[in-house]
């Protein structure tokens, strides 16, 4: 991928927005949602929560594949939700989400949205990826209903781990911004940095 044009521009622009509106150094570490610790916390809805940025993001992300082609985007609830719906907008696809366990009535479906299955290309997305637990589960369910995944895309990766349970399963990844674009120490792969 070239260094130059709209698509470094954006990532730029969302390398900013994350070090100020969504970065936080704490004087003591937070366990995240992996388990793991640090002092670094990324809070992603907040540095993205005005709709331009956000628009940016998603482009930023669209950026990253170039080519693929995808009829569904989305992935767990509630990481992958915003990109979803304004990736599907800008890309003129559907959207899903993956329940973190199925709703318990209704359908009782694990993926909503659209209904994704045998034949459908996805795009699976999250917002902050340390152990790509969150992105591995939407990953396997969306396998388990037939679909294929084409690429996967997340806002920030905290370490290494995400990239290489893809690169294993030959599927394009690409984070938008990673622990070496914000200046923090890399988490994952169970190793706790304090």
């Amino acid at each position: 991928m070239s260094t130059s044009g709209p698509a470094n521009t954006h990532r730029q622009q969302i390398i900013e927005i994350v070090r100020e509106r969504g970065l936080l150094h704490l004087p003591e570490p937070v366990v995240l949602a992996s388990g793991e610790l640090s002092r670094d916390f990324i809070d992603a809805k907040a540095a993205l929560s005005r709709g331009a940025d956000l628009k940016v993001a998603c482009e930023a992300i669209l950026e990253n594949f170039g080519d693929v082609e995808f009829d569904a985007v989305g992935g767990l609830t509630m990481g992958a939700d915003q990109f979803a719906h304004v990736i599907s907008v800008l890309a003129g696809t559907e959207w899903f989400v993956v329940r973190k366990e199925p709703k318990g009535r209704g359908t009782n479906k694990l993926v909503e949205g659209a209904k994704v299955g045998d034949g459908w290309r996805v795009l699976l997305v999250d917002d902050i990826v340390t152990t790509g637990g969150s992105i591995q589960k939407a990953h396997d369910a969306i396998v388990a209903v037939g679909a294929t995944v084409v690429a996967a895309a997340t806002l920030v990766d905290r370490g290494d781990v995400a990239g290489q349970y893809f690169r294993e399963r030959e599927i394009p990844y690409a984070p938008v911004v990673t622990y070496r674009d914000l200046g923090i120490e890399p988490v994952g792969g169970g190793l706790v940095r304090t």
